[in-house]
């Protein structure tokens, strides 16, 4: 996999980016002035990050694997420590699939019915392969998504969830703060 260096990220206007930031030249970027990018990012080969009028923050190390996309209207939040697999789509914006209005982009918007809402995925917060997270759903802090789950709404802190639509099976262990705070500890807390 190829990075881009640090003078093209400079180069593409993003609102920031931060230290040890590592993006394939095979991403693809979209209002790159409302993207926000925090330290020890990843951002691996074929990504879609299309920002609308809400943005997209991205916190201090994330990975964001293969194939996976965020888009839409609304912001979209990516908490410290937070990692999405392969193939995962998060969506702040969604057509009406009622058939009360007509859809897709090349439809004037006084003809469609887009709904749009914030996502906010908190800290710890890691989302299996294929996985799609759709318009308003907050992921509060260590919850993890199993494999081809379909988000629809909240999922509470450390708690495990998976299905079509994600249901909550069980709760996830914690230890992960304090392998966080020994992180914080070695690397003196900085930008850690």
């Amino acid at each position: 996999m190829a990075f881009l260096s640090q003078e093209q990220l400079d180069a593409m206007g993003f609102a920031r980016v931060g230290k040890h930031v590592l993006v394939s030249d095979k991403c693809s970027f979209y209002n790159c002035a409302a993207i926000s990018i925090g330290n020890h990012v990843r951002i691996d080969d074929f990504c879609v990050l299309s920002a609308g009028d809400g943005g997209i923050e991205i916190g201090d190390h994330v990975h964001i694997a293969v194939y996976s996309s965020l888009m839409g209207g609304g912001r979209i939040t990516l908490g410290d420590f937070s990692g999405l697999s392969s193939r995962v789509s998060v969506y702040s914006s969604s057509d009406d699939y009622s058939g009360a209005s007509m859809t897709n982009p090349t439809v004037p918007d006084d003809f469609k019915h887009v709904q749009t809402a914030p996502v906010d995925i908190g800290r710890h917060v890691i989302i299996g392969a294929g996985s799609v997270v759709l318009p308003g759903v907050t992921l509060g802090q260590g919850a993890a998504i199993g494999a081809l789950s379909l988000v629809t709404k909240r999922c509470d802190e450390f708690g495990i969830y998976s299905g079509v639509p994600a249901r909550r099976i069980k709760a996830r262990k914690r230890a992960l703060l304090e392998l966080e705070q020994r992180l914080r500890a070695e690397s003196g807390g900085a930008d850690a």
